[in-house]
C-alpha cells in the first residue's frame, strides 16, 4: 500500500538533512526503497516555495521529480471542502492543503505519514488513516 507523505517528512529529509534523527524520517527513506512513497501537487509547492536561490530551487525541484504526483480531480477538492466544513463546525481548523492532503489519502484509501499534530485532531472527525513510523 503506498502513503501519502506529508509536506513535514519531505521536509525532515529534504531540507533539514543535518538535523537529529528522526523517525519519521527513517520511515520515508524506506517508504521510498519500498516505492510506496507518494505526493501531490499541492505538498509539492510547498516544498518548493521559499528556497532562497536558483541553485537550490533547481536541486529540489530534481530530487522531487522522482516521485510522480497522484492525480488529483474535482471530487478531492469536494471532499476537502466537505471535510474542511466538518471539522470547522466541530471547532477544529485546518489549511485548505491539509484538507486536500485527507481528501486525497481518504478517498484513495492511503494512509498519511507527517509530524503535524493538526492531523491527529483530523483523524477523530475525518475517515483518514495516520501511518507512523514502523
Amino acid at each position: 500500500m503506498r502513503v501519502l507523505v506529508d509536506t513535514s517528512v519531505w521536509s525532515l529529509s529534504l531540507r533539514r538533512a543535518r538535523s537529529a534523527p528522526h523517525p519519521c524520517r527513517a520511515e520515508l527513506h524506506a517508504l521510498i526503497e519500498e516505492g510506496r512513497a507518494a505526493i501531490v501537487g499541492p505538498i509539492r509547492q510547498e516544498l518548493l516555495s521559499g528556497i532562497r536561490t536558483a541553485a537550490q530551487f533547481d536541486l529540489l525541484r530534481t530530487h522531487l521529480r522522482a516521485f510522480p504526483d497522484l492525480v488529483l480531480d474535482s471530487e478531492d477538492y469536494e471532499e476537502a471542502a466537505r471535510f474542511f466544513n466538518l471539522c470547522r463546525a466541530r471547532g477544529v481548523q485546518g489549511s485548505n492543503t491539509d484538507f486536500l492532503i485527507c481528501a486525497a489519502g481518504a478517498r484513495r484509501e492511503m494512509p498519511i505519514l507527517t509530524t503535524d499534530d493538526d492531523f491527529i485532531r483530523y483523524a477523530r472527525l475525518l475517515p483518514i488513516a495516520l501511518h507512523g513510523p514502523r
